[in-house]
């Protein structure tokens, strides 16, 4: 009876290669062996490059620990693993220990429009000219990111809707905050802030990522539309 030809990587169905899978599910879908298959990318003449990282995960008990402690003599002892590849795994398991010793990054919480101007602060105080920002939240409120969406003259400063919220989009935000700066000092909005306002809260009305504020910051103090009932 013939022995099975082994079949190439390529030649799996797409939901079954590494990357294919990690790309479609997501990283947390992938079993370990998976992950360190991407890390060394081919098997040999026997294994796939899966079924080659199942045998070294199955000599470590599927323990990240006790592969991290393999030396590089031990990973090379696996056929298909060199000097380079056996690296690439520890060097990834240090990273991997690295991440778990760092403190956790503690990132802000907006439930006021003084959180958001005190965000927005040391980003944009002195500034010559007008800008406009972005905060991007999760449900809870907690910031995810912020960017600036544009920059203008000493008195106006263009927004395009669909930038904002295609960030939103890629950011996975569920509410979003925005900010403009008077360099005049002056925190009255004017009727292009109010038209601004007012499309980007229909705009993102329609695609359920609520506007939750719109301020204008100065350096003295700000305006939040919130606030003063205007956000519509």
């Amino acid at each position: 009876m013939n022995k099975p030809e082994k079949l190439n990587l390529k030649e799996w169905a797409a939901e079954d290669r590494p990357r294919e899978k990690m790309k479609q599910k997501g990283a947390k879908a992938l079993t370990n062996a998976e992950l360190l298959a991407i890390l060394i990318h081919t098997g040999n003449t026997e294994d796939s490059v899966v079924a080659l990282t199942q045998k070294v995960m199955a000599s470590c008990r599927n323990s990240l620990a006790q592969l991290g402690r393999l030396s590089v003599e031990e990973l090379c002892s696996f056929k298909g693993i060199g000097e380079a590849k056996a690296i690439t795994i520890l060097a990834a398991c240090e990273l991997g220990r690295r991440r778990k010793e760092e403190e956790p990054v503690k990132r802000e919480k907006i439930s006021s429009s003084i959180d958001v101007y005190n965000y927005f602060y040391p980003r944009m105080v002195d500034l010559p000219t007008e800008e406009c920002h972005v905060l991007f939240m999760n449900q809870a409120g907690i910031v995810i990111d912020s960017m600036r969406v544009s920059s203008g003259g000493v008195a106006m400063t263009a927004v395009d809707n669909r930038v904002v919220l295609r960030e939103a989009f890629l950011r996975r935000a569920s509410a979003i905050a925005l900010c403009h700066n008077h360099p005049s000092g002056n925190a009255s909005p004017s009727k292009p802030d109010d038209d601004l306002t007012r499309r980007l809260y229909g705009a993102c009305k329609v695609v359920q990522i609520p506007l939750l504020d719109h301020i204008i910051f100065t350096d003295n103090g700000y305006y939040s539309y919130a606030d003063e009932g205007k956000l519509e």
